[in-house]
């Protein structure tokens, strides 16, 4: 027997959990979107009466909307600097020493080793930040798009 055949199981088991794999990564990363979505959205509705004082003083609505989306890409930028800062280290570890798997693992109908050593590719750690830097962008200029919209003095006003 050839050795594709032997390991067709394992194969299709590691298909399946590559597909949940994706899918656990796009539940965190829709939970972390959201948290950044809504922190943003309450720093601009903050910081109304900031946006009509500038547009009062003659700041126009594009110049506005450029740079508060501005500044949200550039606490994206910030953010991914200080998660490599202490993500980096976590991850180095946990790719030399390993995952520590619980003794109840063997109940799977399948042998797993004790430890598990994840595999960090660069298409996953520079999509995710990519993914990131895009959404925070965005999440800054749907907020501000309209808060931009309001008349100076109603911003003033804090309406």
């Amino acid at each position: 027997m050839s050795l594709s055949v032997l390991t067709k199981d394992l194969r299709e088991m590691m298909e399946m959990e590559n597909i949940g794999g994706a899918i656990m990564y796009g539940i965190l990363m829709a939970m972390a979107l959201l948290a950044v979505f809504d922190t943003q959205v309450l720093s601009i509705w903050r910081r109304k009466q900031e946006m009509g004082t500038l547009m009062a003083l003659g700041m126009t609505r594009t110049t506005l909307i450029t740079l508060f989306t501005l500044e949200g890409g550039i606490l994206g930028v910030l953010a991914v600097l200080l998660a490599t800062l202490y993500g980096a280290p976590i991850m180095y570890l946990s790719y030399l020493k390993g995952l520590n798997m619980p003794v109840d693992v063997d109940n799977f109908g399948m042998v797993f080793p004790q430890i598990l050593y994840p595999e960090y590719t660069v298409d996953l750690i520079l999509g995710t930040i990519f993914i990131v830097l895009i959404v925070v962008t965005i999440t800054s200029y749907i907020p501000v798009r309209k808060l931009a919209e309001l008349k100076p003095t109603d911003a003033l006003r804090g309406k």
